[in-house]
């Protein structure tokens, strides 16, 4: 049987994997924002912690 014209072309769409590397970066980075955005309370003030922190340290050596 021949195939259709059609059916060839969404033979060569279903293989055709060159986008796929973009997609998952895109996913991935979706991912980490909403992770930002969800937990971003506690970064901050694990940010805020890190940095006195490391200030108190500073001046410590000074």
């Amino acid at each position: 049987m021949k195939e259709g014209v059609y059916m060839k072309g969404l033979r060569k769409i279903k293989e055709d994997n060159r986008g796929v590397g973009v997609v998952e970066i895109i996913l991935i980075l979706v991912v980490l924002i909403a992770l930002v955005v969800i937990f971003q309370e506690q970064i901050t003030s694990l940010v805020n912690m890190i940095w006195k922190s490391i200030n108190s340290g500073a001046k410590e050596i000074l």
